[in-house]
């Protein structure tokens, strides 16, 4: 049963839930293991994390799943503004309120995230030495590869299409007037960040009543500058990365070469596009292997006599 509770991220109210563990065949003299989860791409905690979350507490582990700053039933504005800088911001906050939930051992905290807080995830552990380990689930890990992958797919008229619709946004916001927004999602061909065959059906199928179809445009103008895979290098706790084979917004041969970088770096793929790991076959069979690694890696160590 999740429970709602608020932390703060640098002034600023963010919103979390707390699915405490189902039991304590994971719990060791510290106590229990925890996951801290993020949404991805203008996504909600509501937008399907709980069927990851919920998988978690019944294997053992507390889960920790929030809204950034600006999205979901956080506070903050400008609304839907995607700011890497912030988000991983809030990313440590969370971690550091994970850290001081009782029964929760703050040494096997787990950072877990799905498409951009895939690439977070990378970060924010190679910037905590504390952190146990990561799951980065269809994680985009260079933005310069995704750009890429954009002309690939839809050509670049469309990557110029929302550039130039970030310039709107980015004179308005210089100019104190409200954002200029586009769609997160949409048909291919239609404006959006991310145009995918069926893409509103399938979110449809699992967002929940807090997500809303749009970030500010600016967030076009920044896709190129997201490179976690730069960092990776600095990881020392395990990590595994999880790809689409067939994701056409987060390339797989950039998390690929992201995963061979980490010296203790794991790589699982799946046929799937990048939605199709929110619900359904694709959720559980993720699910299935994170379980396997994380009850591998946090299985508790005895305490010494």
């Amino acid at each position: 049963m999740k429970r709602d509770l608020t932390f703060v991220s640098h002034g600023v109210r963010c919103a979390a839930w707390h699915v405490p563990a189902a039991g304590d065949v994971l719990a060791g003299p510290g106590g229990r293991p925890c996951v801290v989860m993020a949404h991805g791409f203008g996504g909600t905690r509501d937008s399907g994390l709980l069927n990851y979350a919920e998988g978690f507490a019944a294997a053992g582990m507390d889960a920790f799943v929030f809204d950034y700053r600006g999205f979901g039933d956080s506070d903050g504005a400008p609304r839907q503004d995607v700011s890497v800088r912030r988000q991983r911001q809030d990313y440590h906050a969370a971690l550091a309120a994970a850290r001081r939930l009782p029964g929760v051992d703050p040494r096997r905290i787990v950072l877990w995230g799905v498409s951009y807080a895939g690439g977070h995830a990378l970060v924010v552990a190679a910037q905590d030495a504390r952190v146990a380990a990561v799951v980065s689930l269809t994680p985009v890990t260079d933005g310069l590869a995704s750009l890429a992958n954009v002309v690939r797919h839809a050509g670049v008229g469309r990557l110029l299409r929302l550039a130039g619709h970030g310039l709107r946004d980015t004179a308005r916001a210089l100019t104190a007037r409200p954002p200029h927004h586009v769609p997160v999602v949409a048909e291919p061909g239609t404006l959006a960040m991310m145009g995918l065959p069926r893409a509103p059906e399938i979110c449809a199928s699992f967002v929940g009543p807090t997500f809303r179809n749009e970030v500010c445009a600016r967030a076009a103008l920044k896709v190129g500058l997201n490179r976690p895979t730069s960092y990776v290098r600095r990881l020392d706790c395990p990590i595994l990365v999880q790809i689409g084979t067939r994701d056409r917004i987060a390339p797989g041969r950039a998390a690929r070469r992201t995963a061979r970088k980490a010296g203790r770096g794991e790589l699982l793929d799946y046929p799937v596009d990048h939605l199709d790991v929110y619900a359904g076959p694709g959720q559980q069979r993720a699910l299935a292997d994170q379980l396997a690694f994380l009850t591998r890696v946090l299985h508790p160590t005895p305490s010494p006599r």
